[in-house]
């Protein structure tokens, strides 16, 4: 193919996780040559910036293997399905990780992870009029919920202490469409 195009012609998956596939495409280069390409397929994903009764951001503080070291992030977690709306994920992720019901939810914005390996596509959404209850973990999960205020969240982006992606899309929209 040399009609200055990029396409997929074969999918071939190596391995096979539970919440990822790890894939090697093959791929036609515009000038007609073909290519490997890895590639990390996922159901997607959400994650909620909860706004609790005195305007302030939960957030989770949870160990991250690949990291060998813990991160905060905003609660979230995969689809259970690729057939899942993300605002079902996004209000059982808020519940499990921090025992709390969104009265409201509403979508803020989505983010491609890594796109130049991956499909992953995270819907972040807003929840406020929170009711408290209890954390449903992952046998595997051991999280500690942080309060913080929106502009000590912002800080926290711009000092290093949030790194996680979602998290940064997350917190800067929020804080962008409250203005």
């Amino acid at each position: 193919m040399a009609d200055g195009k990029y396409e997929r012609l074969e999918r071939k998956t190596i391995r096979e996780g539970r919440v990822i596939r790890d894939c090697i495409d093959t791929v036609s280069l515009p000038d007609g040559r073909t290519a490997p390409w890895d590639c990390i397929v996922t159901k997607g994903a959400a994650a909620v910036v909860a706004i609790d009764e005195n305007g302030k951001i939960l957030l989770v503080r949870q160990w991250r293997d690949p990291r060998e070291d813990e991160t905060l992030e905003l609660p979230s977690g995969s689809r259970q399905s690729e057939e899942e709306p993300t605002e079902v994920t996004a209000a059982r992720e808020l519940k499990e990780e921090t025992g709390y019901t969104a009265g409201s939810l509403r979508k803020l914005l989505a983010v491609r992870t890594t796109p130049a390996f991956s499909n992953e596509l995270i819907d972040i959404y807003v929840a406020e009029d929170l009711a408290a209850g209890a954390q449903h973990l992952d046998p595997d999960e051991e999280l500690k919920v942080l309060r913080v205020m929106p502009e000590e969240a912002r800080r926290m982006v711009f000092d290093g202490r949030i790194q996680d992606g979602k998290t940064i899309a997350g917190i800067l929209g929020y804080l962008e469409q409250r203005r």
